[in-house]
């Protein structure tokens, strides 16, 4: 996995918010989201604030996993000041293989907080006419 160094807690909040998941512990999910936190799933009507997010997740972490995405690759910046900071990763998962994750991360009180988390499905360009032929009919 690939972290820039200026990124290290960003690293480690995003690591455990993907354990999180995949453990269902609904709790520690959700505490690493800002408080008006949106989320862009991968299908066009998944543009969730967090209270939206939770509802709509609800019945997964009710089980023994939510999802699991494990991160192969990640970059993170941070903003002159150390406040904000962005990054993206690709995440790993059995039924997806790879897709993209982006974000935004924000300092609230001493600790990093994903204020905004896209996941994307990476297509490849050369098959992006057969997936746009699909979205498009």
């Amino acid at each position: 996995m690939t972290s820039l160094s200026r990124g290290g807690s960003i690293s480690e909040v995003l690591d455990d918010f993907h354990d999180a998941a995949a453990h269902a512990d609904e709790a520690r999910y959700f505490g690493h989201f800002a408080q008006d936190a949106v989320f862009l799933g991968t299908d066009p009507t998944e543009r969730w604030t967090l209270a939206e997010f939770r509802v709509w997740a609800k019945p997964y972490f009710a089980r023994d996993e939510a999802w699991t995405y494990r991160a192969v690759e990640r970059h993170i910046e941070i903003a002159p000041g150390g406040k904000v900071g962005w990054f993206d990763e690709v995440v790993r998962n059995k039924s997806y293989g790879d897709l993209r994750g982006t974000g935004v991360v924000l300092q609230v009180e001493g600790e990093w907080k994903i204020a905004q988390y896209s996941l994307t499905f990476m297509v490849p360009n050369e098959d992006a006419g057969a997936v746009l032929k699909i979205i498009n009919d």
